[in-house]
């Protein structure tokens, strides 16, 4: 019996079509490393966009997992007693926030300031 390989199209992001029998596909992505917090360079920003006229405090310029950037989002989100969300290396928490946000960002040992508005 032939070994059964994992071709879930959804995950092949990029390829069409191979002509191959013995394709395999292999996602080249490798989990990115998360910098230390003293390495970490981030901007706090009001944002309003595209967003119904709600304000949000957007945190951008994370590098690292997204494991790890949610873990951050979510101490982020408890301390300020709010909801939000984060992904695709954003941190946004509902409303106003940006004093409050950067002084728990440097206060976890993160270099962030605030940017624009």
């Amino acid at each position: 019996m032939a070994k059964k390989k994992n071709n879930d199209w959804k995950k092949r992001d990029g390829i069409v079509y191979s002509t191959s029998a013995d394709f395999d596909y292999h996602n080249s992505e490798e989990e990115q490393l998360t910098l230390p917090p003293q390495q970490q360079h981030l901007r706090v920003q009001l944002d309003k966009k595209s967003r119904g006229g709600k304000q949000v405090t957007l945190v951008t310029g994370f590098v690292g997992s997204e494991d790890d950037l949610k873990e951050l989002g979510k101490l982020v989100k408890n301390k300020c007693g709010v909801g939000g969300s984060a992904k695709d290396g954003e941190i946004l928490i509902q409303g106003d926030l940006r004093d409050k946000v950067l002084d728990i960002l440097q206060q976890q040992g993160y270099k962030a300031k605030k940017s624009g508005g």
